[in-house]
């Protein structure tokens, strides 16, 4: 059994070969589990809305503070394989 950082791994691997690309929310869900389990809870101002993408990005990040790198990762995962499943 791999361990959960190289599940996490091949996940961010495998979800750049998906034949379709997921939705913006989906991609906005996997940027802020990505950066929750990556660098912790979201740090700065948030974005003007002058720059919405950053914004949004920002948003979700901050909707998972409180969550630990693990479960993120785990989150993550999940997230992936849903995606392939419904790849085909």
């Amino acid at each position: 059994m791999s361990t959960l950082a190289e599940q996490f791994k091949t996940a961010q691997e495998e979800v750049v070969q998906l034949n379709d690309a997921p939705d913006v929310q989906t991609k906005l869900k996997l940027y802020a589990l990505y950066k929750q389990s990556s660098d912790g809870d979201v740090s700065g101002d948030r974005p003007s809305a002058i720059n919405f993408v950053a914004q949004a990005k920002y948003d979700a990040w901050a909707k998972l503070k409180g969550t630990s790198n693990d479960d993120a990762m785990t989150q993550y995962v999940a997230l992936v394989e849903e995606l392939k499943k419904n790849d085909q």
